[in-house]
């Protein structure tokens, strides 16, 4: 399927290729019929799927396509000099505000659509003297906006396409109760489409609120991973998460990586100590100035810098082409957050990496993760720095089953009354070596040398007798008492056979 195919107006379809978009993701096919027949949208699909084209291409035909019906009517010429807010795109983050906001004025450059981004961590002056010149299309974090809504600066009540992406991000950053006044002062009849990566309660609840019969667009499982990804976990001993990083960098063939810590202390010194080995690393973090982060991301994706270092707020804001490593240094303690971060490489199509780190404390929400995406993470276990006392739980069953038969060897060769079937007798104690092969008479002493050194001999008993009461010389005598009887029976055995055979020759 083709773009032309889904009914778009040819100045988009411009705009659409001075961004070498070829053909439409399967969201786009599937949303953009949905938004142009004026219906309300629920829309599931992790990020990297082209969810931004799905929403703002179908919006701003629908408001081009609005401003064609009014052109050369006396309220639209005053409309063109101040133009009323018609679409509230809301976001969780400012970057990706600021991301949504570039792709929209790139589809919409051939239009006569006018849109701008409010976010907070910059001049609020810029912003008011874009929203005084008019915009169509308003892209805005919801703590800037509702500064602005509450110091009369932005008017919603023309709002007519109501846009919420990543809703589930701004239930976690706690964002909802904004967001709820803020669609207090929207009309309430409005179109309104709700895009979302996962699907916690609380975010069905407010579906259930907002939307009107909706079309539902569920490209992949929820808080499912991206199959593209080729995830990798390293268990690795406290402390050396920094060294196996360093190492894992010295591959020149990783051009970018995008590393994600959990706390902005922790980015900061992850940055310090990646220069320390030569690294060229920046962090973007709440701390940081919007004019400090949209910097260090320009670095990024322009290749001056190679490691972007990132907390969560940054999670779904970055979207860098040719993004090959995601990693995560410290696992996030919210499942579906880990998510989020991979999902910013393998983007478009293109395939990508994503490496955690595990320390023993982190193994409960490595469970966690591996429990929501419905898949175990390969273990990389080729390297340095592997965890010592590794607890039972994370171990192998195979490990598990190697423990066990080497612990069996340490208590002998004998196995103990616990380790024998339920059902078995207990065997008699055994009979000493010394023992195995003798055959004794009951009136035979078992102890002593001489019975060891004659326990195999064929000779008769009273000879056995007489060597244990005699000692060597009766031992002697003895055998000189056999020779001479055997020969005397030899000799007369003789004499038998003569006197048979003179008596055969006188027959």
């Amino acid at each position: 399927m083709t773009f032309q195919e889904l009914n778009i107006i040819p100045p988009i379809l411009e705009g659409l290729k001075k961004a070498n978009y070829s053909k439409p993701t399967p969201i786009q096919e599937q949303s953009i019929p949905a938004v142009l027949a004026g219906r309300d949208l629920l829309g599931c699909a992790q990020t990297g799927t082209g969810k931004t084209a799905a929403f703002s291409v179908p919006i701003i035909q629908l408001l081009t396509e609005a401003n064609q019906v009014k052109q050369g009517s006396s309220a639209n010429k005053k409309a063109k000099s101040a133009r009323a807010i018609r679409s509230l795109i809301l976001s969780p983050t400012r970057e990706l505000a600021i991301q949504i906001s570039d792709n929209i004025k790139v589809y919409s450059r051939y239009t006569d659509i006018r849109s701008t981004a409010i976010v907070g961590g910059v001049s609020q002056r810029v912003q008011e003297r874009a929203l005084q010149q008019g915009a169509d299309i308003v892209i805005a974090t919801p703590g800037r906006l509702m500064d602005l809504v509450n110091q009369k600066q932005i008017d919603l009540s023309m709002v007519e396409i109501l846009v919420l992406d990543e809703a589930d991000r701004m239930l976690d950053m706690g964002f909802i109760h904004d967001v709820k006044r803020i669609i207090a002062k929207m009309p309430n009849k409005k179109q309104t489409l709700f895009f979302s990566a996962t699907m916690p309660p609380e975010i069905v609840k407010m579906v259930q609120t907002l939307l009107v019969n909706p079309v539902k667009v569920e490209i992949t499982p929820v808080s499912s991973t991206v199959d593209r990804i080729q995830q990798s976990v390293y268990l690795l001993e406290k402390g050396k998460k920094q060294s196996m990083l360093n190492l894992i960098l010295r591959d020149q063939t990783i051009a970018s990586a995008l590393v994600f810590t959990r706390t902005k202390r922790g980015a900061d010194r992850v940055t310090r100590d990646l220069a320390k080995v030569n690294v060229t690393a920046q962090a973007i973090h709440g701390n940081k100035s919007q004019n400090e982060r949209q910097r260090a991301l320009n670095n990024f994706k322009s290749g001056v810098t190679r490691v972007l270092v990132a907390t969560d707020i940054a999670a779904r804001g970055i979207d860098v082409e040719e993004l090959t490593h995601v990693i995560n240094f410290n696992l996030p303690n919210i499942p579906e957050t880990y998510v989020h971060r991979i999902g910013r490489t393998g983007r478009a199509g293109k395939s990508g990496m994503a490496i955690s780190f595990c320390e023993q404390e982190e193994l409960p929400f490595l469970k966690d993760i591996e429990k929501v995406i419905k898949k175990s993470i390969p273990e990389v276990k080729d390297h340095p720095y592997p965890m010592n006392n590794m607890p039972v739980f994370a171990q192998q069953l195979s490990s598990t089953k190697q423990a066990s038969r080497t612990s069996g060897g340490r208590s002998g060769s004998h196995r103990s009354a616990a380790d024998r079937p339920g059902n078995s007798k207990t065997n008699p104690a055994r009979k000493p070596k010394s023992e195995w092969f003798t055959k004794r008479d009951k009136g035979t002493s078992g102890s002593g040398k001489s019975g060891e050194r004659h326990s195999s001999s064929s000779r008769p008993a009273r000879s056995e007798q007489s060597h244990a009461k005699g000692g060597p010389s009766s031992g002697a005598a003895a055998r000189k008492a056999e020779s001479s009887q055997s020969n005397s029976r030899s000799s007369a055995q003789g004499q038998q056979r003569r006197a048979k055979t003179h008596s055969n020759q006188a027959n």
